[in-house]
């Protein structure tokens, strides 16, 4: 019968395996089905009719063909009533901290009298908070972004993040500011927004959103992490984001529950009211008086959605000292007992007797999901409930002889443990196997 010894030392080990979970995929196929659609009167006075869905499908403001979600306004009718058909969704969930990772191959163009968004916003407007990820109007060539506050949030530049402050308070009521203003972040980058986006054929704007910071990062099409495409996103390697809100601002207490918004409005309270400082106002004497008349302007004012993943963050296991434990000829029926606290829920889990065990300390962590209690243990245990970001049943011996009618685990599964074999040698510790 063979044995697996681990030659620790006094040394300590650090075996956390963290990353980001997917929690919810909005895929094209069941897309709009996420999303509920707003058919109230627009809240920024805007010249537009939110139609519902029934409507939008009919007309073809939305369809989900060649795997993509498209969402457009109407092109082809003089405008009438409250403003241009259009389409505002809202999601079903809201969050709290996340990952927002979406991949565009087309956002609506540099057209005037347009206002489109992607961005997120809380309950009871703006105690909950408001994150504008993709935003502008009219002819507007690079994208601005933008957190709305109550009062008590503020921005600093870190020299974290690529593009330049704007505007330093939060509060929509900033004494200073104009109203509703936000903090602001705007890039240089042509290619971040409308008609230069488009240009590039599209790419993805990440949203990393946690209690020490809000970061908004942006890949054209040809410079997207393979991490990002091969669902496994890690913000460490990225490098610098466009924008990073962070300075004098208590972000849990500022930004909770936020649903995702992805909408296209006209005019109103900015498109409207900037109509007559640009090129825009040479075509008609008011913004609503262009996009009721001229409906063929509006032909590239629609959104092509290729992805929109929502992830959390997952700690992992924190094993930190470990030590040698006595080879035995008999198997130990020792147990695993693991508390996964978070938000929503904690569960135990017991393990399976297997021929070698180990102890372990875990070490606290702050991360959303955490490791509290591990008591003496074996190998890990075939346990379908997930902690972290990895099942235990990765880290099997295979190859080993089993006993008890334990069946030898999957080749499939070797990755972790090659992973964790990887961090013991590399922290000086010899695995013998």
């Amino acid at each position: 019968m063979l044995f697996k010894s681990l030659l620790i030392g006094a040394a300590l080990v650090d075996l956390s395996i963290a990353g980001y979970v997917l929690q919810d995929d909005y895929s094209p196929n069941n897309f709009f089905d996420m999303f509920d659609f707003f058919t109230g009167r627009d809240p920024t006075n805007g010249y537009v009719t939110y139609v519902d869905r029934g409507t939008a499908q009919n007309t073809g403001l939305i369809s989900n063909n060649n795997g993509r979600a498209y969402m457009g306004v109407d092109h082809t009718n003089i405008a009438s009533g409250s403003g241009r058909a259009s389409v505002r969704l809202t999601s079903k969930k809201s969050y709290n901290h996340g990952l927002i990772i979406v991949d565009f191959a087309h956002v609506p163009g540099s057209v005037c009298g347009s206002w489109p968004a992607f961005w997120m916003v809380g309950p009871n407007w703006p105690n909950g908070g408001e994150i504008d990820i993709i935003e502008g109007v009219n002819q507007q060539n690079t994208n601005a972004m933008t957190l709305h506050t109550s009062a008590g949030c503020s921005i600093t530049n870190n020299g974290a993040f690529s593009g330049s402050i704007v505007t330093p308070n939060c509060d929509v009521n900033a004494p200073d500011q104009g109203n509703n203003v936000g903090c602001s972040i705007n890039t240089g980058q042509t290619n971040t927004y409308g008609d230069g986006f488009n240009a590039v054929g599209g790419g993805v704007y990440a949203t990393l959103w946690n209690s020490d910071a809000i970061s908004v990062y942006f890949f054209p099409r040809n410079q997207i992490p393979g991490d990002i495409n091969n669902g496994n996103p890690n913000p460490g390697a990225w490098g610098r984001p466009l924008a990073q809100f962070q300075g004098g601002c208590n972000i849990d207490a500022h930004f909770q529950n936020l649903q995702i918004v992805l909408d296209t409005t006209f005019c109103g309270d900015w498109a409207g009211n900037v109509w007559n400082s640009g090129s825009c106002a040479s075509r008609a004497p008011t913004c609503n008086s262009f996009v009721q008349n001229n409906p063929g302007a509006f032909a590239e004012s629609f959104w092509s959605v290729n992805s929109l993943k929502v992830y959390q963050f997952s700690a992992g296991v924190n094993w930190e000292s470990i030590t040698e434990s006595s080879s035995v000829a008999e198997p130990i029926a020792s147990s695993v007992v693991v508390s996964a606290s978070s938000s929503s829920s904690s569960s135990s889990i017991a393990a399976e007797p297997l021929t070698s065990a180990v102890q372990a300390s875990p070490s606290p962590t702050a991360a959303d999901t955490t490791i509290t209690a591990i008591v003496t243990v074996t190998s890990p245990t075939k346990a379908e409930k997930t902690v972290s970001a990895l099942r235990w049943d990765q880290f099997p011996s295979t190859g080993e002889t089993q006993t008890q009618g334990i069946k030898p685990r999957s080749a499939k599964l070797r990755h972790g443990r090659h992973l964790l074999q990887h961090r013991k040698r590399a922290a000086g510790a010899d695995v013998l196997v």
